[in-house]
C-alpha cells in the first residue's frame, strides 16, 4: 500500500478494478426467494455493464454451502468470490452482523495475495456490506461507493401491519456507512432526498443512477400472436379469466396479502352479480361485457422470505377469505420463465409497502404488461400513472379491488396501458447505469483524495 499522500488512480489503458461487496446474498442466487431479490439482479447486471466498458469486477459474497467453489468466473470481467464467514446454513440476515468481522477478514486476506493497490474502488451493496466496505476501503486507501437498496428508517416509517421494525443496530450501521462513503448511489431522486434528510448525507456525495432493464430479455410477445393465451397454456395457468401476477418474495413488506384480501372483496361482489349456476366461462364473459367485478386468478411466483411459513400463511389467508380456488402459487422462476409469466398476465401487481426502485415493475412493463403498483418509493418513478399502469394511493383491499376490477373490465384501457408500459421501460438501461456508475467512481475518487488525512 502507498502512503497517505500517494495518488491512486486507474492506470491508463484499463478500466477500474472494482471490489463489489454483497455479504448477505449472492448475485448468482435465484431472485424471488429467501433474501434474493432485485438487489441480486442489480449487482449482476451492473457488473455486466461495467465489464462491457473494460472494468474488472470481483464480487465478494458469503459462502452458504460447502459445495460452492471458492471462486467462480461468472462471465468475462466478472468473478464471484465466496467468503467463508460463519456456518453455511442456519443464519438469516439478522444473524449476519455477528459474522462481519469474519467476512471482512476473508476479503482482506483475498486481496493480500494481489499486488499492492490492486483495486481502484470498493462498491458495497446494502448496509451489511457497507460496514465491510468501510474498513476495506480505508485499509486499501481507495474510495468507498455505497448503494443502500433499502433503508431502515424508510422501511420503519411504512411498516406493513404485523411486520417487525428494523433494529436500532441497523439504523446506526447505516448512518455510519453514509458518513464513511465517498459516494452514495440512489436509484431515484426520492431515495436521494431520503439519504440527505434521513441520514444527513452530504448532497454532493449523493448521485442518482437509475437501474436498468434487459429490454432484449424482457420483451412483449411477437405482434400478431396470441402471446398471452400461448404463455398461459405453456405454464398451465387459467385461460378462462383474467390473471393478476405477483412476482417476488412472499413477505409482508411486499404486500401479497393485500392482493389476496382484494380478491376476497372481488369474490364477495361476484357472488352478488353472477347468476346462480354460472360457470367460469360465464364469469369471464361478464368481465369482457362490463358485467361487474368477477374474480381473476392471482398467480404468485416466488418463495418465502423472512418466515419459512410465509407461503403457507398466504394460502391460509386465501382459504380464510374464500378465494383458495383463485390463488395459484409457483416457485421463483429464472428469467426466461419469468418473462413467460409476465406475458401470461393481464396485469402485474406490486403492492409493496416500501420499494427503493421496483425492478419487477420495470421488467413487467418491458414485457408490455401494465403494472398496478402502490404509490410508494421508487414505484412512483418506474410506473407512470395512467400511462404505463396505475398507482394505488393506499393498501386497502377495497381500494385494490376497485382498481383491479375497473382495469380488468376495460379492454381499451388495458391495451393503451400495455403500449405505454413498453415505452416507459425504455427509459431504463443497464448500459446507461454502468456509464453513470463509472462517473460516480471517478467523482468518489476526487472526494476520497480531499478527505485523506494529512
Amino acid at each position: 500500500m502507498g502512503g497517505p499522500g500517494e495518488e491512486h488512480a486507474t492506470a491508463p489503458g484499463r478500466g477500474p478494478r472494482v471490489a463489489m461487496l454483497s455479504v448477505h446474498t449472492s448475485p448468482l442466487d435465484q431472485p424471488g426467494t429467501g433474501d434474493a431479490g432485485g438487489m441480486n439482479v442489480y449487482e449482476l447486471e451492473l457488473a455486466r455493464g461495467l465489464a462491457r466498458r473494460g472494468a474488472e469486477v470481483e464480487i465478494y459474497t458469503r459462502a452458504t454451502s460447502s459445495s460452492q467453489p471458492r471462486v467462480v468466473d461468472a462471465e468475462p470481467g466478472i468473478r464471484v468470490v465466496h467468503v467463508q464467514a460463519g456456518p453455511y446454513e442456519g443464519l438469516d440476515k439478522n444473524d449476519l452482523p455477528g459474522q462481519l468481522c469474519a467476512f471482512t477478514a476473508g476479503v482482506l486476506r483475498a486481496e493480500a495475495h494481489r499486488p499492492p493497490r490492486w483495486y481502484d474502488v470498493v462498491h458495497s451493496h446494502y448496509w451489511l456490506s457497507g460496514q465491510v466496505g468501510w474498513l476495506a476501503a480505508e485499509r486499501w486507501d481507495v474510495p468507498l461507493v455505497h448503494t443502500m437498496h433499502t433503508m431502515a428508517k424508510v422501511k420503519n416509517a411504512a411498516l406493513a401491519p404485523g411486520d417487525t421494525p428494523e433494529p436500532l443496530g441497523r439504523v446506526v450501521g447505516e448512518e455510519q456507512v453514509v458518513a464513511a462513503a465517498d459516494g452514495l448511489v440512489a436509484s431515484t431522486r426520492e431515495e436521494a432526498d431520503d439519504l440527505v434528510a434521513g441520514y444527513g448525507a452530504d448532497p454532493d456525495r449523493v448521485h442518482v443512477v437509475a437501474p436498468g432493464v434487459d429490454l432484449a430479455a424482457f420483451a412483449p410477445p411477437p405482434e400478431g400472436t396470441d402471446g398471452r393465451r400461448a404463455a398461459r397454456e405453456r405454464l398451465g395457468l387459467p385461460t378462462d379469466r383474467p390473471v393478476v401476477l405477483f412476482a417476488g418474495r412472499v413477505q409482508l413488506l411486499k404486500g401479497p396479502d393485500v392482493l389476496v384480501r382484494a380478491l376476497g372483496v372481488l369474490a364477495d361482489h361476484a357472488a352478488e352479480s353472477v347468476p346462480a349456476g354460472a360457470g367460469p366461462r360465464d364469469a369471464a364473459e361478464a368481465w369482457r361485457d362490463g358485467g361487474g367485478p368477477h374474480v381473476p386468478a392471482l398467480v404468485v411466483v416466488g418463495g418465502a422470505s423472512g418466515r419459512p411459513t410465509a407461503v403457507r400463511e398466504l394460502e391460509a389467508l386465501a382459504h380464510q377469505v374464500g378465494v383458495s380456488d383463485h390463488l395459484v402459487v409457483r416457485p421463483a422462476a429464472p428469467r426466461e420463465t419469468l418473462v413467460e409469466y409476465f406475458r401470461a398476465a393481464d396485469v402485474v401487481a406490486v403492492p409493496s409497502h416500501s420499494e427503493s426502485f421496483g425492478l419487477v415493475a420495470a421488467e413487467a412493463q418491458a414485457a408490455g404488461v401494465p403494472v398496478v403498483a402502490a404509490a410508494v418509493g421508487g414505484l412512483r418513478t418506474v410506473v407512470q400513472d395512467d400511462v404505463s399502469g396505475v398507482l394505488v394511493p393506499d393498501h386497502s383491499p377495497w381500494t385494490w379491488a376497485r382498481v383491479l376490477g375497473d382495469l380488468l373490465g376495460d379492454d381499451a384501457r388495458l391495451s393503451r396501458l400495455a403500449g405505454g408500459a413498453r415505452r416507459a421501460s425504455e427509459r431504463f438501461s443497464w448500459d446507461r447505469a454502468a456509464v453513470a456508475t463509472l462517473d460516480v467512481y471517478a467523482q468518489a475518487a476526487k472526494v476520497h483524495r480531499t478527505r485523506r488525512p494529512g
